[in-house]
């Protein structure tokens, strides 16, 4: 509840790009509510010891605990969230014309804004170093799963000394803890910074030093409806580029040198954005657990009655893991 009542509101805040400060204390108060059930269920995790550990009476999941049964309840409503997002994704990616088939075909008028869809992959793809915090994250998250059920395995073993179970478990969480933070960071250094390439000469292989523009700064924004991109503009180079490609460029005989075309890519940046937010904000909900069971491991709290813990968390890592390898492809690559 707490976190539906700050999600509306805070959208309520910012309605239509203007601020309202009236509803600020209602987005105070969802946070408080999300504070204090934070804090509840610490209190009754922390002294959790694995004596009790409730089942389910009714069919289906009748003998299954169920904090399980809860787990996967969850991460079917969780499904369907994303599921939604891909459905609309690929209505509109499959509804809208591509910008770039636009720009080919002729059909824009230089000055004239034209409505089309304009994949994130038209930008991240377009080298090594644009894709690189991409394939990064996947990796990253990849490894996450791997260290999140050797946190499990080790907290599980029976016999193993307690000082090795400790070091163990608390050492692979914060391991997890530690590509999540990772995945974040490079996820604002590919949306907001960007970054430096330095000049690199190995004899073999020679780059030239360069910049790696953010997506925000290349103007790919929820609000872009005058987006110009550098390859939808009349020139010698342009053209010369889209023949090597093995493009037919017929239909841009007619325009002048320096004709650029103007798109509105709302839908499509909005799409992107929101997808791989959502994403994002469930690694960062991720950050927020690990960071607290990083700290029981550290106590040394985890035993092999209570470990169950460990495996709950790691369904939903998997999942939020699963969930990106889906994205990657989707809006990165295609």
């Amino acid at each position: 509840m707490g976190v539906a009542i700050f999600l509306y509101f805070l959208a309520e805040a910012w309605s239509y790009g203007t601020y309202h400060p009236g509803y600020i204390p209602a987005i105070l108060l969802g946070l408080a509510i999300v504070g204090f059930s934070i804090f509840i269920w610490w209190r009754q995790d922390i002294s959790f010891d694995g004596s009790y550990e409730p089942l389910a009476t009714g069919a289906p999941f009748r003998k299954v605990q169920i904090r399980k049964v809860a787990m996967w309840v969850f991460l079917m409503s969780e499904m369907m969230v994303f599921t939604s997002l891909f459905s609309t994704y690929m209505r509109y990616r499959q509804g809208i014309k591509n910008c770039e088939t636009l720009f080919l075909e002729g059909e824009w008028i230089d000055g004239t804004v034209v409505t089309c869809f304009e994949p994130a992959s038209h930008l991240i793809a377009s080298s090594f170093w644009h894709i690189a915090p991409g394939a990064i994250n996947t990796f990253a998250l990849i490894i996450s799963s791997f260290t999140i059920v050797q946190a499990l395995r080790y907290a599980k073993m029976p016999n193993l000394d307690e000082e090795v179970r400790r070091k163990k478990v608390y050492r692979y969480l914060g391991s997890t803890w530690c590509l999540a933070v990772l995945f974040l960071t490079l996820k604002m250094i590919e949306w907001f910074i960007g970054f430096y390439v330095p000049e690199i000469d190995l004899g073999f292989i020679h780059i030239h030093e360069h910049d790696i523009v953010s997506l925000v700064n290349e103007g790919y924004t929820i609000n872009a409806d005058h987006y110009q991109h550098h390859n939808y503009v009349i020139d010698d180079h342009t053209l010369h580029a889209y023949e090597l490609a093995g493009h037919d460029i017929s239909n841009l005989e007619h325009y002048s040198n320096g004709a650029h075309m103007t798109a509105n890519i709302r839908v499509s940046a909005s799409l992107f954005y929101v997808t791989t937010g959502t994403h994002g904000a469930h690694v960062a909900g991720g950050i927020i657990g690990l960071s607290y069971m990083t700290y029981k491991a550290w106590k040394g709290l985890y035993t092999p009655q209570n470990a169950v813990s460990i495996e709950y968390f790691g369904l939903y890592w998997h999942f939020v893991d699963l969930v990106w390898v889906l994205v990657f492809p989707f809006f990165y690559l295609y």
